[in-house]
């Protein structure tokens, strides 16, 4: 089931460019991670759960690329515009070969499964 994303044609052209272009500093930075790397870790500062993804992957030996973006009460709107782009409400956001996957406790259970061994034998999604 698509989520729900307001279309362009409900947004009137004169305001077009300024919603396509706010805050997307970060999701530019993450998109060009997530091309370069197979598994990318979106965090932020004192948030112990991005904590827990990286340390997860280091226990099952996998590299990742990791990017802090701020804290609580820094750079919260900008981090807002990862959350809009991608629809995952948390931190992490744990991306496998292009795939978002999920958070911590996600990552885990990829390890835990095998699974996360599986999607990086295989190909990016096309």
């Amino acid at each position: 089931m698509p989520r729900p994303v307001l279309d362009e044609a409900h947004i009137h052209p004169a305001i077009r460019t300024k919603v396509a272009e706010s805050r997307q500093t970060l999701v530019r930075e993450v998109v060009a991670a997530i091309a370069s790397n197979d598994v990318v870790v979106v965090g932020m500062a004192m948030n112990p759960h991005p904590r827990r993804a990286r340390k997860a992957l280091d226990q099952a030996g996998q590299a990742y690329k990791y990017l802090e973006y701020g804290s609580y009460l820094s750079q919260w709107r900008d981090r807002n515009a990862l959350k809009i782009w991608t629809g995952w409400p948390t931190f992490p956001m744990v991306f496998v070969k292009g795939v978002l996957v999920g958070g911590a406790t996600e990552v885990q259970k990829l390890i835990d499964s095998g699974e996360l061994k599986t999607l990086l034998q295989r190909g990016a999604p096309s």
